[in-house]
C-alpha cells in the first residue's frame, strides 16, 4: 500500500493534469459567437432548468449531457446532488438507495418509465431490504437519458412514495434528433485506490431512425474489483462484576456470582470475571492467562483496582469495550451486464407505439474475513484500563484473551428484466389516449457459508487494546494470528450454511385519457398493478457441523443431524478432526489466517449439503421467509388549467387518486411440531388528493404552492404470519399483522424561483409533512378462525382447551395476539431547500456554479412514533463549480451530509446508546476534452470520486465508540468516448 505522502502527490497530480488540460485549451481562439451551440454540462443544466420552469408540480431533473453520457457511475450517484436528496452507500462506497426530504429509503418509490418495478436484491452486504427499496447501483447511467425526482405528486402519478418518486427513463431511438444510424462507444478504466487495481467498464449504444420507425440497442459491461478494509463490532459491552467483588448483598434469587450494584443495567452479552464461583463471588486467574499474571491469584475488588489504577470499581465494571471488535476485509469481483432495447413506431402524427426492454445480470464473488476479539461472554482480565468521560475504554491490556476467525465467502447472482410496451393516440386536437403495460421479473441468490474457529484458552495470549476514537486496534501477544499452526481450535467454533433466495414479480396496465390541450385539460385514468415478493432462507448448518467437526456420517452415509452441540473435532468420524484442522488453514493477506475453502468444502461434503438445505424461517440477512402478494386497482381524476390573476398567468393542477390494495401474506409457521405455510389476507383503500399551482409574478419569477396526501404501504416484515403460541392452552399467541394500515403523509409546500437567464435560477422551497402509520407492539383479541391455522394442527392439549365450555370451541374461541399495530401518533417534518444555479459568463465564458442547501427538522407527536426517521441528515448541501468551453470541461463537486441517527436508542440495553453516522463530505472531480473535427469527435475524460479519501463511519452511543469504519478510498476513472 502506498504511503500517505505518495497518495497526496498522486491526487494533486490528477487534479493538476485536469486543470492543465483545460487551461491549455483555453488558449484556443473561440469560434464566432453565432456558431456557439450550448452543449455538454451547461446543456444538461439548461434542460433541467427548463423542465423545472415548465412543471406545475415540484420536480428536480437530471439530464444526460449527450445520449449515452453521464459522468456518474450509477443512478443513485447521479441524483445525489439534487436538493433534499440523500443516498445511502454500501461498504464499497457505492451509492445504493435514495432518501427524500427527511424520510428513509423505504418511503421513496422508484419507477422505470413511470411504471412500477421491483428488484430482488438485499442491498448492501449486511442489509435486509425486506421492504420496497430499489438498489439503483444496478442501473448504469450510460443507458439512461433522464432522471426525475417528483417531490409533490399529481393524481396521475403512481402512489407508493410518501417522501417522493424517482423516475428513471431509458434511452430511446428518437432521443437522437438526426435521422439515420448513430452510435456511441465508451471505454473506461476504473482504478480503485484501496486495492490498487484497475477494472474495465465498456458500453455501446446504437440507434437508427427514419420518419416513422426507430430502433435502439445498448449494452454496458462492468467488471469491478471489490475491496474494502475497515473495522466492525456488534455493539459494546461491559464487565459483569459480581456482588462478591462489588461488596453488595444479593437479593431474592441472586447469588454472590450475580452482577452486583457496581454494574449499570446489563448491556447484554457482558464479559465475565474469570473463574467466578457462586459460593464466593470472586474470580481466580486461570493457568497461562498471559501478561505476567500468576495462576490462582484471586480476582477481587482489590485486584481490579490495583491492576487498573485511577479507576473506581464502578468505572471498571462499566467500561465499554467492543463486544466483538474486529478488523474486517472484503475482497472479490463484481460482474454486471446490462442491456436496453427500445423500438418506436410513428405511423402518423396521431399515433405512436413503443417497446422498451431493460435487463441486468450481476454476479458478485467476494471473501469476507473478520478476526474478532472476544468481548461478549469472554473471560478477559482487564489491566491498566483507561476510560474517557463517557466510560468508553480508551486503552487497556487484556490477559486471558481469545480471538475467533469468521471466514465467509459470498456468492451472489442477481437477474432483472423489465418489458414496457405502450401506445399514444391523438384522435383529434383535444382527445388523447395513452396505454402502457409493464412486466418485470427479478431473482437473487446468495450463498454465504461461515467457518468459525478460535484461538485456544490458557495459552498465554494477551492483547494491547488502543481506542484512539477512530479505529480501535488489538495487538496480540503470545500468538501469531497469521500462523495456521498457532493452535486454532474447534472448541466453541461453528459452521453455517445459511443461503437465501428472493424473487419479485410486477405486472401492470395503465390507461390515461386526456381531453383538452397541453395547458387546459381534464385527465382520467385507471391502473391495475400487482407485485409479488418471495424470500426464502435455507439452513443446513447442523448437518454440516455433524460431518465436519462432530460425529460424521452414519453407516448409511447420512448425517445423524445431532443438533447444534458444540463443535470439538474430537470424534474419529469428523471429516476435519482437531488434529487436521491446521492443514485446512493458510496465511492470510491481512495479518491473520484465512481458510482454504476449496479443500475445506471438498472434505466436508459442503456442496451436496448446500444443495439439499431445507427451508428455514429466516436467512442470515435477518429477513424472514415469506411471500407478499399485492394487487392494487387505482383510478384518478385530474384537472390542469391556466388562467390569469391581475394579468399574470396562474397554472393549476388539482385532482385525486383512489387506490385499493388486496394483500395475500404467506409465511412458514410451526404448530405442534409441524412446519407449514400459513396464508393471511387483508384489504385497504385510500383517497389521495393533490393540488399544485404556479403563479408567474413576472416573466422570470414564479411562485409555487402544493398540498397533497401520499401513501407508502406497510413494511412486509411486520405482516408475515410467524404465528407461535406462548402457552399450552392456545390462549396467547404472537403473529404478524396483515391488517396494518399504510403510512399516510399530509404534505404542504410553498416556494418559488427567480430565473436569471440561461440555466441560471435561484429557488427557495419550504415544506412540511405529517406522517402517520408507524407501528408498535400491541395486542388484539382475534377469533381463532381468523388466525389462519387449521384447528387439527394444534396439539391435543390446545384443542381440548379451546373446546372447553369456557372457550366455546374453535368457532367461538378468541386468542390474545401480540403483533405490530398502527400507532396513534405522527412524525412531523419541516424543511427548507435553497437552490442557486448561476452561469458566470460575465467573468469567464463557460464558468458557473450549481449549489443547494437543505435543512430538515423532525418532531414526533403522540405515542408509538419514533422521535426521528433514521438515516436522514438534518443538513445537507452540494456545491459544484464548472467551466466548459473550447471542447474542454471541468467540474469540482463537494457533497456534504451532516451526521444522522442510524437506529433508535437502547442499543445492547444501554439507554443512551444509538447508532449514529458521522458527518461526511465528498469531493469529486469530473473533467473531459473533446477533439472536435476528428472523426467520431473522441472525448477523453478523467473523473475522480472521493478525491480526499473520506471514510464511512458510524458510532455506538458516543463519538469515541466506533461501530463501523470502512475505507472505500479514492476511485479514478479514465475514459474515451466516441460517437458516429
Amino acid at each position: 500500500m502506498k504511503n500517505k505522502s505518495s497518495l497526496n502527490v498522486f491526487k494533486l497530480s490528477v487534479l493538476s493534469l485536469s486543470v492543465a488540460a483545460v487551461v491549455a485549451q483555453a488558449q484556443t481562439t473561440p469560434a464566432p459567437a453565432e456558431e456557439i451551440v450550448v452543449t455538454g454540462y451547461k446543456a444538461s443544466l439548461q434542460s433541467a432548468t427548463n423542465a423545472k420552469r415548465a412543471s406545475t408540480a415540484m420536480v428536480e431533473s437530471v439530464f444526460a449531457e449527450d445520449i449515452g453520457k453521464f459522468a456518474d457511475t450509477n443512478i443513485a450517484e447521479a441524483v445525489n446532488r439534487m436538493p433534499g436528496i440523500q443516498i445511502s452507500r454500501d461498504t464499497f462506497g457505492d451509492g445504493v438507495n435514495v432518501s427524500i426530504r427527511g424520510l428513509g429509503s423505504s418511503f421513496t418509490k422508484v419507477t422505470l418509465n413511470d411504471s412500477q418495478i421491483a428488484v430482488a436484491s438485499a442491498g448492501s452486504v449486511d442489509a435486509q431490504n425486506q421492504n420496497r427499496e430499489i438498489d439503483l447501483n444496478l442501473f448504469p447511467t450510460e443507458l439512461f437519458t433522464r432522471f426525475d425526482v417528483k417531490k409533490t405528486p399529481v393524481a396521475s402519478m403512481l402512489e407508493g412514495g410518501v417522501a417522493g418518486v424517482v423516475n428513471i427513463r431509458n434511452a430511446r431511438p428518437f432521443d437522437n434528433k438526426e435521422q439515420g444510424f448513430q452510435s456511441v462507444f465508451n471505454v473506461q478504466g476504473i482504478y480503485t485506490e484501496i486495492n490498487e487495481k484497475t477494472s474495465p467498464k465498456l458500453s455501446a449504444l446504437g440507434s437508427w431512425t427514419n420518419d416513422t420507425f426507430g430502433v435502439l440497442g445498448g449494452v454496458s459491461l462492468y467488471n469491478r474489483n471489490l475491496t474494502t478494509k475497515g473495522y466492525e463490532t456488534i455493539g459494546y459491552t461491559t464487565l459483569s462484576v459480581p456482588h462478591g467483588i462489588c461488596g453488595s448483598t444479593p437479593t431474592g434469587s441472586q447469588t454472590l456470582a450475580t452482577a452486583g450494584t457496581c454494574n449499570a443495567p446489563s448491556t447484554g452479552n457482558d464479559w465475565n470475571v474469570a473463574g467466578v464461583t457462586a459460593t464466593q463471588g470472586y474470580g481466580v486467574v486461570p493457568t497461562n492467562a498471559g501478561a505476567g499474571l500468576t495462576a490462582g491469584t484471586v480476582i477481587d475488588k482489590a485486584f481490579l483496582l490495583g491492576k487498573n489504577p485511577g479507576l473506581t470499581i464502578d468505572q471498571v465494571a462499566n467500561g465499554f469495550i467492543p463486544r466483538l471488535g474486529r478488523p474486517s476485509y472484503m475482497d472479490g469481483d463484481q460482474d454486471r451486464l446490462t442491456g436496453v432495447v427500445s423500438l418506436e413506431y410513428r405511423p402518423s402524427d396521431q399515433a405512436r407505439f413503443y417497446l422498451d426492454v431493460v435487463a441486468t445480470d450481476q454476479q458478485k464473488e467476494f471473501n469476507r474475513i473478520d478476526l474478532n476479539f472476544i468481548g461478549r461472554f469472554g473471560n478477559a482480565i482487564p489491566l491498566n484500563m483507561k476510560v474517557d468521560e463517557n466510560n468508553v475504554v480508551t486503552s487497556a491490556t487484556f490477559a486471558n484473551a481469545q480471538f475467533f476467525l469468521e471466514a465467509r465467502p459470498y456468492s451472489e447472482d442477481l437477474n432483472f428484466y423489465n418489458v414496457n410496451p405502450g401506445a399514444h393516440f391523438e384522435f383529434n386536437d383535444l382527445s388523447t389516449v395513452d396505454v402502457q403495460l409493464n412486466s418485470s421479473r427479478s431473482d437473487w441468490r446468495r450463498e454465504s457459508p461461515t467457518v468459525l474457529i478460535n484461538t485456544p484458552l490458557n495459552k498465554g495470549i494477551s492483547v494491547d487494546y488502543v481506542n484512539n476514537g477512530n479505529v480501535p486496534t488489538f495487538t496480540p501477544k503470545g500468538v501469531n494470528l497469521n500462523d495456521p499452526a498457532a493452535g486454532w481450535t474447534w472448541a466453541g467454533g461453528r459452521l453455517n450454511i445459511q443461503n437465501e433466495e428472493r424473487d419479485t414479480e410486477t405486472d401492470g396496465i395503465h390507461v390515461d385519457y386526456r381531453f383538452g390541450d397541453d395547458t387546459n385539460n381534464v385527465k382520467v385514468g385507471i391502473a391495475k398493478d400487482t407485485i409479488k415478493r418471495a424470500i426464502r432462507g435455507y439452513d443446513n448448518s447442523a448437518r454440516w457441523e455433524d460431518v465436519a467437526c462432530r460425529n460424521g456420517l452414519d453407516a448409511s452415509g447420512n448425517s445423524p443431524a445431532t443438533g447444534r452441540a458444540a463443535c470439538d473435532g474430537m470424534s474419529a468420524n469428523a471429516k476435519i478432526p482437531q488434529s487436521a484442522l491446521a492443514s485446512y488453514l493458510m496465511a492470510g493477506p491481512y495479518g491473520f489466517i484465512d481458510v482454504n475453502y476449496d479443500k475445506f468444502f471438498a472434505a466436508t461434503n459442503y456442496y451436496a449439503l448446500k444443495d439439499s438445505a431445507p427451508e428455514g424461517n429466516s436467512s442470515n440477512t435477518g429477513a424472514n421467509s415469506g411471500i407478499i402478494d399485492e394487487d392494487t386497482t387505482g383510478g384518478y381524476f385530474e384537472l390542469n388549467t391556466s388562467t390569469e390573476v391581475g394579468g399574470r398567468p396562474l397554472n393549476i393542477n388539482v385532482g385525486a387518486r383512489y387506490a385499493e390494495t388486496e394483500q395475500l401474506i404467506s409465511g412458514p409457521v410451526t404448530i405442534a411440531g409441524v412446519r407449514q405455510y400459513q396464508d393471511l389476507k387483508s384489504k385497504y383503500d385510500a383517497w389521495l388528493p393533490s393540488f399544485n399551482s404556479t403563479f408567474d409574478v413576472t416573466d422570470d419569477i414564479k411562485l409555487r404552492f402544493a398540498a397533497s396526501r401520499t401513501l407508502t404501504r406497510p413494511n412486509p416484515s411486520s405482516m408475515l404470519p410467524a404465528t407461535t403460541f406462548s402457552d399450552v392452552s392456545a390462549v396467547q399467541a404472537r403473529q404478524g399483522n396483515p391488517n396494518l394500515s399504510p403510512y399516510l403523509g399530509t404534505n404542504f409546500d410553498i416556494g418559488g424561483e427567480w430565473y436569471t437567464g440561461d440555466e441560471g435560477y435561484v429557488g427557495v422551497t419550504l415544506f412540511e409533512k405529517q406522517i402517520t402509520g408507524f407501528t408498535v407492539t400491541g395486542t388484539n383479541q382475534i377469533p381463532f378462525l381468523n388466525l389462519g391455522i387449521p384447528f387439527d394442527s394444534l396439539t391435543q392439549q390446545q384443542r381440548d382447551a379451546i373446546n372447553s365450555p369456557a372457550r366455546g370451541g374453535p368457532n367461538v374461541a378468541t386468542v390474545t395476539v401480540e403483533q405490530q399495530v398502527n400507532a396513534s401518533g405522527s412524525l412531523n417534518i419541516e424543511g427548507a431547500e435553497i437552490t442557486w444555479v448561476q452561469p458566470l459568463d460575465m467573468i469567464l465564458e463557460g464558468l458557473g456554479f450549481n449549489a443547494n442547501y437543505t435543512h430538515i427538522k423532525q418532531k414526533s407527536e403522540g405515542s408509538g412514533v419514533p422521535a426521528i426517521a433514521v438515516g436522514v441528515s438534518p443538513e445537507t448541501y452540494n456545491f459544484t463549480a464548472y467551466w466548459e468551453n473550447y471542447g474542454a470541461s471541468i467540474r469540482l463537486t463537494y457533497s456534504y451530509n451532516e451526521g444522522s441517527y442510524a437506529s433508535g436508542n437502547n442499543q445492547n440495553n444501554t439507554l443512551a446508546a444509538y447508532l449514529y453516522s458521522d458527518s461526511r463530505g465528498q469531493l469529486d472531480l469530473s473533467s473531459s476534452y473533446k477533439f472536435e473535427g476528428v472523426t467520431g469527435e473522441p472525448e477523453l475524460s478523467l473523473n475522480v470520486s472521493n478525491l480526499t479519501g473520506e471514510p464511512l463511519r458510524t458510532t455506538w452511543g458516543y463519538d469515541s465508540a466506533t461501530f463501523t469504519y470502512y475505507d472505500p478510498g479514492m476511485i479514478v476513472t479514465l475514459g474515451l468516448r466516441a460517437s458516429f
